[in-house]
């Protein structure tokens, strides 16, 4: 299989972070373009089945908070952890994550997506390990190139 680009979405989770180094060994093997992809999430959607709307200056400035926060996480990720990856793209999109991860294939003409299998989670480990996130099983049963999901509790 020839790799040339790959997409490594991540939540930020000390979870999600677990597939970093089979990122970059993936990458570093194959001469790979790595895309490092995070998507916020989009409050807008949340808000009506609560019935009220807060001001959408509120929503602007969360998202541009979380925006710069996010920012600031993966420049630091890529500085200390991602040095060997001279061909780095970071990405922030906000919306629903897979819908984001499948647009980012189609449009950088990805070769292979490598994430975890569970990101955030919800705390119950022993459902985690027997079934994939949601985020990953949608991902890996909608995207057109392979997907390898790395087990967070197994590295």
């Amino acid at each position: 299989m020839d790799v040339k680009t790959i997409l490594w979405p991540t939540d930020l989770s000390e979870n999600s972070l677990k597939a970093l180094d089979h990122v970059r060994d993936l990458a570093s093997k194959h001469g790979a373009q790595v895309i490092l992809l995070y998507v916020g999430i989009d409050l807008k959607n949340y808000f009506p089945a609560y019935g009220n709307y807060p001001n959408p200056e509120l929503y602007e400035r969360f998202e541009e908070w979380e925006q710069q926060q996010a920012r600031t996480r993966l420049d630091e990720l890529c500085t200390s952890r991602l040095g060997g990856c001279p061909k780095l793209v970071t990405r922030i999109a906000s919306g629903d994550a897979v819908e984001e991860i499948l647009k980012v294939i189609k449009e950088c003409k990805v070769d292979l997506v490598v994430m975890t299998s569970h990101g955030h989670g919800h705390g119950n480990r022993q459902q985690e390990i027997l079934h994939p996130g949601h985020t990953a099983e949608r991902v890996s049963r909608l995207s057109p190139v392979p997907v390898q999901l790395i087990n967070p509790y197994e590295t």
